[in-house]
């Protein structure tokens, strides 16, 4: 099976990379949009995930695994179709990776990051994973 790659964001206000890194594992649940729903059906155990702070500095900052795959979201309530994947918190980046510096990089030019911002749950190419992986090692 061939790793899939992803990028999720978050506020720090309502989840931060400190929190999910002390809870070790989280429930990605309350997308209600439904390209990121697709998104999150299609993450496979194993995938490969990189955290993505999405207020100011906005910035990414860790690395966590798909630990389950897409089951029915808790917080959907009678609302069906919305569904959550578990998250298990692998490692923080050397250094966080800026949007300014994600935008300075031409081989990053069409991820969905710059081409569809407000996207929450979105897939990467192993290229620009390891892109990315890369500037954080300054």
């Amino acid at each position: 099976m061939t790793t899939q790659y992803w990028l999720v964001k978050q506020e720090p206000e309502a989840y931060a990379w400190s929190d999910f890194v002390k809870d070790h594992h989280t429930s990605w649940d309350g997308v209600r949009n439904y390209q990121a729903r697709n998104n999150l059906k299609a993450m496979k155990k194993g995938d490969l995930v990189l955290f993505y702070a999405s207020v100011d500095p906005k910035q990414v900052v860790g690395v966590a695994q798909v630990a389950k795959t897409a089951y029915p979201d808790p917080t959907a309530g009678a609302d069906e179709g919305w569904v959550s994947v578990q998250l298990k918190a692998l490692k923080a980046l050397a250094k966080p990776v800026t949007l300014a510096q994600i935008k300075a990089e031409p081989s990053l030019a069409d991820i969905s990051l710059i081409r569809q911002s407000r996207l929450s749950v979105m897939p990467l190419r192993s290229h620009d994973y390891e892109t990315i992986l890369r500037l954080s090692e300054g």
